[in-house]
């Protein structure tokens, strides 16, 4: 058995803020690509002449390799030592920057967008991971706060900034602002963070890795090109059959496995599996929410890319008040009231936002913006830190990764799902009688192309139809957000445990107290006593 080292209290460690700084300049990185691709892909789709689909896998690359990533990333951190995969992870990040700010066309794009996905991979669970080996908890959901609050500092900062550049520069500088912003983060690792690991963790399983990395890839084209081919196409239900096979194989591989790397004794404890449900579909929705909201205030508002982003910040502003308040609310009322009250909150603006039409303008759509932010905030903050209070210390890191790997699923297939719904109710509505064949087939890949056919052709018809049917499209995508929302704040306030931000204890700390703690000491090459 490997020798482990007592952990010293960090309630008596001051550096455990200092710590935070860290783990916080490392999420605002994360934080600040999640919004700044959102706000670029009109500009690139008109430049790139990125059909929907396309714009879809410019996101979901991304995505789909950081979920299927994150499991094995989370145990590397607890192997072999969490503070140098985070920043290895943020160093893989920089350079995937790099080639996306030096892509040509699509296909590179795409590219560069799964080589910054595996840099994210080891960056957010292991970013969570230290969480419990470094505050009591009495203090972790202060600290999940300041976590989900620099991520939410960073989805205002993307857009905005990203808008900046767009309109001054060309769209590849949207992911060079990146290279300097993961260079800080890689300093504050590097000279605040205590190294942590728990070398006995299970290794990393190849075969497990490609059956999650194979199925969910299958899983999320086949959610992309439905639309396009339809869903009883040949092609479209094998993929989708695939997926289910090889993540049914996964789940027997990891049962049968001696020491898995999915730890399904995790998915018996009735605290993490239901905060995780709950934060996954509220990233299911808010995924799905940040695709189709750019185009509509940039296409149908007329709004330039900076526009774009300052009009999204009250969604942010609601967003940031919720991740900062919710500790006394989760401590007055507790997490199971909180978050089912943040998902009828969420549920509520979603339903709001599915009455806007051509012709509200921005007065409306900042209204219930603010209230989704507000609603976001209230139902993941307490989730995520009731699903990582059930964490064994020297699970950490692949229990961190679990989570947000099915967090990354649900905002994947909400990308995908909601997105192709968009991609069809517009190409159901969008009027292009009198078209060329071609130009029509052009039109109906986006709202975007539809109105550069417009000016090409000198048609105002064009351009009506084409924000008749997006504004539509979106009002279908903001009813399933809403429902989702409904259903999962039901689930949550019927069976969701009611604990109080100053009991959240798991339950391997309750049952096995005298368990000696993992290395969570710095480790000797890195000098520090």
């Amino acid at each position: 058995m490997a020798t482990v080292i007592k952990q010293t209290d960090p309630a008596l460690d001051p550096r455990r803020w200092w710590a935070l700084g860290a783990l916080v300049a490392s999420m605002l990185v994360l934080g600040f690509d999640m919004t700044i691709l959102n706000v670029a892909l009109p500009t690139m789709a008109g430049q790139l002449g990125a059909s929907t689909g396309e714009q879809q896998w410019m996101a979901d690359a991304y995505v789909v390799v950081f979920a299927a990533l994150m499991l094995p990333a989370g145990l590397l951190g607890d192997r072999f030592g969490r503070r140098r995969m985070l920043m290895a992870g943020l160093g893989i990040f920089l350079a995937g920057s790099l080639l996306g700010s030096l892509a040509g066309d699509v296909t590179w794009v795409v590219v560069a967008r799964a080589v910054m996905g595996l840099g994210g991979a080891l960056v957010m669970p292991l970013a969570l991971s230290v969480l419990p080996s470094l505050f009591p908890p009495t203090e972790r959901t202060k600290a999940v706060g300041v976590i989900s609050a620099a991520s939410a500092l960073g989805m205002p900062l993307g857009p905005i900034i990203g808008g900046w550049l767009l309109d001054h520069f060309w769209w590849g500088s949207v992911f060079l602002i990146n290279v300097p912003m993961a260079a800080i983060g890689i300093a504050a690792c590097l000279f605040l963070l205590p190294e942590t690991r728990d070398p006995a963790s299970p290794k990393v399983d190849a075969v497990s890795t490609a059956l999650t990395a194979a199925g969910l890839g299958a899983l999320i084209y086949a959610i992309i090109e439905a639309p396009t081919r339809g869903w009883g196409d040949p092609l479209v239900l094998g993929l989708i059959a695939g997926a289910v096979a090889l993540l049914a194989l996964l789940v027997r591989r990891e049962r049968r496995s001696a020491r898995p790397m999915l730890d399904m004794s995790l998915l018996t404890h009735r605290g993490f599996v239901l905060n995780t449900v709950a934060a996954t579909l509220v990233m299911f929705v808010l995924s799905g929410l940040m695709f189709v909201l750019p185009p509509y205030l940039q296409a149908v508002l007329g709004n330039d890319a900076l526009g774009t982003g300052v009009r999204m910040l009250p969604m942010m502003g609601g967003l940031m008040v919720a991740a900062r308040t919710a500790q006394p609310v989760v401590a007055r009322f507790g997490s199971r009231g909180v978050v089912s009250a943040g998902l009828v909150v969420l549920a509520f603006a979603a339903f709001l936002g599915s009455r806007t039409t051509v012709e509200s303008g921005y007065g409306f759509t900042a209204l219930w913006l603010s209230i989704a932010g507000l609603g976001f905030g209230f139902a993941v903050v307490p989730a995520m830190d009731g699903a990582l209070g059930t964490l064994p210390a020297d699970r950490a890191g692949s229990g961190s990764g679990l989570l947000m790997t099915l967090r990354q699923v649900g905002g994947a297939i909400g990308i995908a799902l909601l997105g192709s719904l968009l991609a069809a109710a517009f190409r159901d509505r969008l009027d292009v009688t009198g078209l060329p064949e071609r130009a029509a087939d052009t039109a109906r890949e986006s709202v975007v192309a539809a109105h550069l056919v417009a000016e090409r052709a000198g048609t105002a018809d064009l351009v009506t139809s084409a924000d008749t049917a997006y504004v539509h499209g979106m009002s279908l995508v903001l009813l399933v957000c809403g429902i989702a929302s409904l259903v999962t704040a039901l689930l949550a306030g019927a069976f969701l445990p009611n604990t109080r931000s100053q009991d959240v204890t798991g339950p391997e700390e309750e049952e096995e107290e005298e368990k000696p703690a993992p290395d969570m000491a710095p480790s000797p090459a890195d000098g520090r006593q």
